[in-house]
């Protein structure tokens, strides 16, 4: 136990330190280049900020992982084994990676993107990689496979878009992401489920690294975003971790664990539950869902009154309550059903109490 431990502390320090060294790097060719996120009007900064901090986080994590893996196994050998899903999330996370980093450079049309991303979430389950058992949620345990693949790409489509689309404050995403991946790292220890441990601690060093620069470093100096490349490839790793762990199917997942599903939907609920909610919102006053605006809940507090780090403290406050009223609740013997319920009345609420509180400062 207390080694397994330490190899993923040593990913976590692999990666931290791989990122800390690189994001100035990162930072002086994006001055040198031009390559800025300037202030628009639907975006809360006001200063042009060099937006490839998030390209680091697939090479960070990538060496992170490798790495450790090398130590812990003392280089290849027979007990060194790959999955195929393993590598079917390198080729899809290299896809979403390539494609934001465009973005970042280029631009892209929403669709276009979309497309791309669709194609990578596919490959979650040609592989049998899919969410197969909703574990009791409304009464349904096992679905078919036909049923199985469609909600398994909706969801990696969700939790991909949703992470991209919550990244508009300083600090939120990567602080969502970070507290998210260090779950996960404690959940695939405990289900001595090494590899995956290690991915989600490995991404986590990075998350932070980013974090530091993005909340405390200089405008025209350190401060930087983590951009579509960054928010992208963080999101499918997210949707590839929170699948995994739900999965019963063997060899490919884990033994039936009747919490597992509840756990993924907790961790990833707060950042869907938003972008489903703006999405929704759009379509009922006859726009484009991917239209750009400032509904999302970040923007809504923020309009409140409250500046980027109160904001950021209220959202991940949210956060932390929304899981520990579902720790609890289960623990009490709740169906998943009424707790998946509950989760959507406290959003509600939450927002209905923010959009109050908009109309009173009017």
């Amino acid at each position: 136990m207390v080694i397994n431990s330490t190899y993923i502390l040593i990913a976590f320090a692999i990666s931290l330190v791989f990122s800390l060294i690189g994001t100035p790097l990162v930072v002086k060719l994006c001055n040198t280049y031009g390559i800025f996120d300037l202030p628009n009007s639907r975006k809360v900064h006001k200063y042009s900020i060099p937006r490839l901090g998030g390209t680091l986080f697939m090479p960070s994590l990538g060496l992170g992982v490798v790495v450790t893996l090398l130590i812990m196994y003392q280089g290849i050998n027979k007990d060194f084994e790959i999955g195929v899903s393993n590598v079917m999330m390198v080729i899809g996370a290299i896809m979403v990676y390539l494609i934001g980093i465009f973005d970042d450079l280029r631009g892209m049309k929403a669709t276009h993107k979309f497309i791309i991303q669709t194609v990578a979430a596919l490959l979650f389950p040609l592989c049998n990689l899919m969410i197969n058992n909703l574990h009791g949620l409304f009464g349904i345990h096992e679905i078919p496979i036909w049923l199985g693949y469609p909600i398994t790409v909706f969801v990696i489509l969700l939790i991909v878009n949703a992470i991209n689309l919550i990244d508009g404050i300083d600090g939120l995403a990567s602080g969502l992401a970070f507290l998210i991946l260090a779950s996960f790292a404690y959940l695939y220890h405990e289900l001595h489920a090494h590899l995956f441990s290690i991915i989600s601690t490995s991404l986590a060093g990075a998350t932070l690294a980013f974090f530091f620069f993005n909340m405390y470093g200089k405008v025209g100096r350190l401060k930087t975003f983590m951009g579509d490349s960054g928010s992208l490839f963080l999101g499918y790793v997210i949707a590839y971790l929170a699948i995994k762990y739900q999965m019963e199917q063997e060899p490919l997942g884990f033994s039936y664990r009747e919490e597992s599903l509840l756990i993924s939907f907790t961790l990833v609920f707060l950042p869907c539950i938003d972008v489903i909610r703006v999405g929704l919102w759009r379509k009922f006053r006859g726009r484009s869902m991917f239209e750009a605006d400032k509904t999302h809940i970040h923007h809504r507090i923020m309009q409140m009154g409250l500046d980027m780090h109160q904001t950021l403290a209220v959202i991940i406050t949210l956060f932390i309550v929304i899981c520990l009223i579902n720790y609890g609740l289960y623990v009490g013997g709740l169906q998943s059903a009424y707790i998946v319920g509950i989760d959507i009345a406290i959003y509600s609420m939450f927002i209905w109490i923010v959009e109050k509180l908009n109309i009173s400062t009017v």
